[in-house]
């Protein structure tokens, strides 16, 4: 690699060099002094890839981190008899098998003041500061998350990953979430300006208290990487008057039926197997089935688009014994229309929309016994909301 680079560099020189050889007086070319300048560097430099060394300081990285793994679980709905009186009176009951959640994970989060120190962590902690924009501290932090949950007889895969890293003048972060529960799914990356409030005692509408705290400001940029939100598989099906050819899609999905000659009707699965004797249960039961596996399927098919938007937030903090209050929000009012067949604008009428988060961590103390504190964090990017809250009081008896 080395001797080629020195031979082009060469035949370059060589090349500018025999371009004028009339001339007795010649002026430094600027152009060719820097590529001869190159040709030395290289030519005296060690270009052996073996001897390249990466430092990182792994003990810087990962010193105050926490791998944690934990199995939670407890009973679900209770069981529940449904009753039947078609062919006699028969009873069924009907089981919802108990809640758990299997997790493991690593963090490297700094504790805000508000937070209590945990002697164990188990995956549950509803950390709301953790979908802040500023962390407690410069520098990188990350979690990375993997979670399997039964929740009410339905199983989720979840996963929450993001990484860092704050600066005075920019913060940059990557995060990927799926939380299967709210039904949402994205990668996300975002590079951001950051501007630092020094002086927050001209702005009146804060309480006078509050002026102690630390505000900033930021803008840039967002790239999300999502399957195509604002799809309907359905779509093609629909007629003028707003109903669904559904059995003709569920005929194209492998189901049939068998007409008796008699009026009666009785609907098979792609399977071969019996699903319905009836036209009321196959309206009521399997078609909801089969438009439900019908819509994941069309949308399990398509490929992952990406979006480019505009970003804007804030971060405000302030912390004492007495009182604190973490404040949080972002916004994209602007996102690039590339024209592509499933672009979200094409599902909202070729227009803009806006996609926010925010957060909210309050807490109060009137006195050493009585205290009163709120805490919740909103999410909606394209047609979807996902949200936690916390409120309420707290009285210590001395």
């Amino acid at each position: 690699m080395k001797k080629f680079l020195l031979l082009i560099l060469t035949l370059f020189t060589l090349e500018a060099i025999s371009q004028d050889t009339t001339l007795t007086e010649k002026k430094v070319d600027p152009i060719l002094s820097k590529l001869n300048t190159l040709h030395n560097k290289i030519a005296t430099s060690n270009l052996d890839i073996s001897n390249f060394k990466l430092d990182i300081d792994w003990k810087k990285i990962t010193k105050f981190s926490t791998i944690y793994g934990a199995v939670n679980g407890g009973n679900s709905l209770s069981d529940i008899d449904v009753y039947s009186v078609t062919n006699g009176l028969q009873t069924q009951t009907v089981t919802t098998p108990y809640d758990y959640s299997v997790i493991l994970g690593v963090r490297k989060i700094s504790r805000m003041g508000y937070e209590p120190k945990e002697a164990f962590k188990t995956g549950k902690e509803n950390s709301f500061s953790d979908a802040a924009t500023i962390g407690k501290v410069s520098g990188f932090e990350y979690l990375f998350e993997l979670s399997y949950v039964r929740q009410e007889g339905e199983n989720y895969a979840n996963q929450h990953h993001f990484l860092r890293y704050i600066n005075d003048t920019y913060i940059l972060k990557g995060e990927y979430l799926e939380d299967g529960f709210a039904d949402i799914k994205y990668f996300e990356t975002s590079q951001r300006y950051r501007y630092q409030v020094k002086d927050l005692s001209k702005l009146d509408f804060l309480p006078e208290v509050l002026k102690g705290g630390k505000l900033s400001l930021n803008i840039g940029a967002a790239q999300r990487l999502s399957e195509p939100y604002g799809y309907n598989p359905l779509e093609e099906w629909q007629l003028s008057n707003g109903n669904l050819h559904y059995t003709f899609l569920a005929i194209q999905e492998g189901y049939t039926m068998n007409f008796d000659g008699q009026g009666e009707v009785e609907y098979f699965d792609p399977s071969g197997n019996s699903v319905a004797i009836s036209t009321e249960i196959w309206e009521g039961v399997v078609i909801p089935t089969v438009l439900s596996n019908y819509t994941e399927k069309k949308r399990n098919e398509l490929e992952n688009t990406i979006q480019h938007s505009l970003i804007l937030g804030f971060d405000y903090y302030y912390y004492s014994k007495k009182l604190w209050l973490h404040s949080w929000g972002n916004l994209m009012p602007w996102h690039y229309d590339d024209g592509g067949e499933f672009s979200y604008h094409k599902y909202n009428n070729n227009e803009q929309w806006y996609d926010y988060s925010g957060g909210l961590i309050f807490g109060y103390k009137y006195s050493k016994s009585l205290g009163v504190f709120i805490e919740g964090k909103y999410n909606k990017y394209w047609n979807r909301e996902w949200h936690d809250f916390s409120f309420g009081i707290n009285y210590i008896i001395f």
